[in-house]
């Protein structure tokens, strides 16, 4: 084939177009080799290394113990003596005019709290008879008062408080944090569920990494079994087989990312390398016989109640958690949804919860982990002064609707100034009249505390930048040591 033939089926054009990939490669290979990532040096990408925060971070770590449903700011934190000046009467529509109710109307007639308030510590803080052991702990909390949310309905609300939003498909606080700062854990996830109860409404939703990439959401720990589902090996998968597996994946990814470069390949090698670190590491979380008799028996571990032993083994394996360097830990316990029978099951529930809230405040502030750990213990709102009686000729199936408009929390350590009460409701806490801290602020002030700017912890997703706040938000400075 003369010159001139080769030139007429083959122009400058498609030959260069033909050969580009080639070519393209070579030079793709060279800029590698410079910057030190050829296959043969595969770079090490966890996505869940430790990350700089904006500034001082004052917690490292969260511990949200979320108690679904909403419990009832009357009974437990928020002493109401006025609602006996209106037991049984209904309330002047002035007053009820504005409320979201999901259930009863806004005639229905005012319920008192059959619960004492006793002074606990050196602050006075006053705290349900319901609660006796938390209040062996008072000067180490910051109760606030003045909670509010703009949900009525549970699966809204948690939405809201885990999200920032009342729609599907965000990022939740425990995400946010771990894309923030990564995680100090070489063995276990950034961002663990411990879950006791019946089960919320929210489900997957109030730990999912939404629009984030997938390696921020929660994974769900079980406290008995494997701790994780399909952790161990299927029978006749020996130890070496599975390394042997995983070697074998990891060259197939290093040839392919010799092929395109794709830094996601390494990544992916990371999670696989994670994975099997866990094998050993979560089965070992769940072995408690390195730890004294005495903490389990401060915790509860070893109680005859099955709710709570449940309990107790979760906040012992949150410690345990925080210990190994995981960033965020979301205890899940349902549910304190008390639309009827308030007086028999708040009790119970109380009880169920009571010593190992108290013992974990303990065992942090004696491993000298309270500092830097963060512990927030509430719901997504509160309950209404009014009774609710789904069976209107049995008095003892009294309890109470769902109330956005103010609730309590109590939270502790990382950062926070103790032994104070922040906030304050109405006669009757209807709505909040010092100090409002909504949910959004709530959601600032953790991610101050974690070392953030709220406003500039962003991810750009669908052409603009989103955070967990949304677009409101300020951090709570009275909350603030």
């Amino acid at each position: 084939m003369t010159f001139q033939q080769f030139h007429a089926i083959q122009r400058r054009r498609d030959f260069l177009k033909n050969v580009a990939s080639g070519i393209g490669m070579v030079a793709l290979g060279d800029l590698l080799a410079r910057d030190g990532l050829t296959a043969a040096n595969l770079p090490d990408i966890n996505p869940l290394a430790p990350k700089e925060p904006h500034f001082q971070p004052k917690a490292k770590h969260v511990i949200f113990m979320f108690m679904e449903g909403g419990p009832s700011q009357y009974e437990l934190f928020d002493p109401k003596p006025d609602l006996e000046k209106h037991h049984g009467s209904a309330l002047p529509e002035s007053m009820t005019k504005d409320l979201k109710l999901a259930f009863i109307k806004p005639s229905a007639k005012v319920m008192a709290s059959k619960f004492k308030f006793h002074r606990h510590g050196q602050s006075g803080m006053e705290i349900s008879e319901l609660m006796p052991q938390l209040g062996s702990v008072a000067d180490d909390l910051c109760l606030v008062r003045s909670l509010s949310t703009d949900a009525f309905n549970h699966h809204p609300g948690q939405l809201l408080l885990f999200t920032g939003h009342t729609q599907f498909g965000r990022p939740t606080m425990g995400a946010w944090s771990v894309y923030g700062l990564g995680s100090e854990s070489q063995n276990l996830p950034g961002f663990v569920v411990l879950t006791s109860g019946r089960g919320t409404s929210g489900g997957s939703s109030n730990f999912s990494s939404g629009f984030l990439p997938s390696h921020y959401q929660g994974t769900v720990f079980r406290n008995s079994g494997d701790p994780i589902l399909y952790l161990s090996n299927p029978k006749g998968v020996s130890d070496a087989l599975q390394q042997e597996t995983l070697r074998a994946v990891r060259k197939m990814n290093e040839m392919r990312f010799e092929t395109t470069g794709d830094l996601e390949i390494a990544s992916r090698i990371s999670s696989y390398e994670l994975a099997h670190r866990m094998q050993v590491s979560a089965p070992e979380l769940l072995d408690f016989s390195s730890e004294p008799e005495y903490v389990l028996d401060g915790y509860g571990v070893k109680s005859d109640d099955e709710g709570q032993k449940q309990y107790a083994t979760n906040c012992l394996l949150a410690r345990r958690m925080v210990e190994r360097g995981v960033r965020f830990v979301l205890m899940m316990d349902a549910s304190w949804d008390d639309h009827s029978e308030l007086n028999k099951n708040l009790p119970t529930r109380c009880k169920k919860v009571d010593q190992s809230n108290a013992y974990l405040i303990q065992d942090l502030k004696q491993r000298g982990l309270l500092d830097e750990t963060l512990v927030i213990w509430g719901g997504e709102f509160g309950r209404t002064p009014m009774v609710e009686l789904r069976r209107p000729d049995d008095a003892d199936n009294a309890g109470r609707d769902h109330h956005p408009n103010a609730y309590s929390m109590w939270m502790a350590g990382g950062g926070l100034r103790a032994g104070q009460v922040v906030g304050k409701t109405d006669d009757l806490c209807l709505n909040v009249v010092e100090d409002s801290v909504h949910v959004h602020d709530l959601q600032a002030t953790v991610m101050h505390l974690l070392g953030f700017d709220h406003k500039k912890l962003t991810y750009r997703h669908m052409g603009r930048d989103f955070r967990l706040t949304d677009v409101h938000g300020q951090v709570a400075e009275k909350l603030l040591a």
